[in-house]
Parts: C-alpha cells; structure tokens; sequence
C-alpha cells in the first residue's frame, strides 16, 4: 500500500519571529532538509505544504502545494492540500521542525492502522499525543474540508471525529522533539550531537 508523505512548513512560527522554521539551519543544513531525509525511504511521494519562501522549498527538489483552505488554517489545512494532491491510499503528515524523526515511523503507523482496522494512527510518547504525526486514509479529505470550512482548526478535535489508534514511541522519544524556540534548537543540536 503506497503512501504519500506530507512535510507540513506552512504555519506562520510566531514563536521564532516569524522565520519559516524548515528553513532554519540545524546542524548546518535547512532542518526540513533532515526531514526529507530521514522520510523519503518510508515512502513512496513527498510533498512540501508551504505558503511562503515556495522557491527556496522547491529548490529541494519536491513538489511544494500551498494551503486550499486559506488564513494559514493550521496543520489540518496543510494536510487537507496534501490528501487532495496525494495519489495515494494513505497519506503521513511529519511536522518540519521535528529533524529526528523516527526512520520507522511510517511502518509502526501502517502496522498499527491496519492491525486496528482504524482510518487514522497517531504516534504518542508517555502521556503525550503527537496528532500531526499522523498516518490516515487520503479519502478522508471531504470530511476535513467540511470541518475547515466549518471554521474547525484543532487537530484532536477533527481526528477524534473518526477511528483512531494510537500507537507507542517511547523507545524514540527525543524523535519527536520540535522546535519552537533558539533555546530548543540549540538543546535538540545538543542531543543530536550526543546521539552520533
């Protein structure tokens, strides 16, 4: 069953000023470019969700879609453009400042969806749920629209609408670390330092 992967870098990063975050350097190279990286083998397509600096993001060499829905709805936007460009079964959102993302991420999820007969599998470490990285199923892309249009923008709330499962990284906890601020950036380059 094929999948496609969708890099989410359309939010506005009030938290970093403003910067588009994916393009941030992160051990000396645009942290989407890890990303890329580390997804591309889990997949069979990649997408770019962006709605700024679409040059410097097409300059990696993927297809770059901006959101269908506009006013930057938020992640879900960015995944509803992804499941309408997608020509695939499945589609599997990753945020674009989370640059350790697990190399297995998509098999885990897949495994778990369909062991669950569920329509959505989203990763969680501990307590805590990680709802944009999610795999679903891409025909679930009216039923999001109509959510979006709706005036619907929380994530949670729009994936607990549906069959979910929930499935445990606690092996890779620090995969999921995103980076919202320089200190978390400067602490998650840290952490990858020590991990090589």
């Amino acid at each position: 069953m094929q999948i496609t992967g969708i890099i989410l870098a359309g939010g506005l990063a009030r938290r970093m000023g403003g910067i588009d975050k994916g393009l941030i350097p992160f051990l000396n190279k645009p942290m989407i470019t890890h990303v890329v990286n580390q997804l591309k083998p889990q997949v069979e397509h990649m997408l770019i969700n962006a709605n700024r600096e679409i040059e410097r993001y097409e300059a990696l060499g993927l297809s770059v879609v901006q959101d269908q829905i506009t006013d930057f709805a938020g992640p879900l936007a960015g995944l509803h453009t992804g499941m309408k460009h997608a020509k695939t079964e499945f589609v599997l959102s990753v945020p674009c400042d989370s640059p350790l993302l697990p190399n297995n991420l998509a098999i885990r999820l897949m495994h778990a969806l369909q062991e669950n007969n569920a329509d959505i599998a989203i990763a969680t470490t501990g307590e805590q749920t990680h709802p944009v990285f999610c795999l679903c199923r891409a025909n679930l892309a009216a039923d999001l629209e109509e959510f979006l249009t709706a005036g619907g923008r929380k994530v949670e709330d729009w994936q607990k609408k549906h069959h979910l499962t929930m499935v445990n990284f606690d092996d890779q906890s620090t995969a999921f670390s995103n980076i919202n601020t320089m200190d978390d950036l400067a602490e998650l380059e840290r952490l990858a330092n020590h991990q090589n």
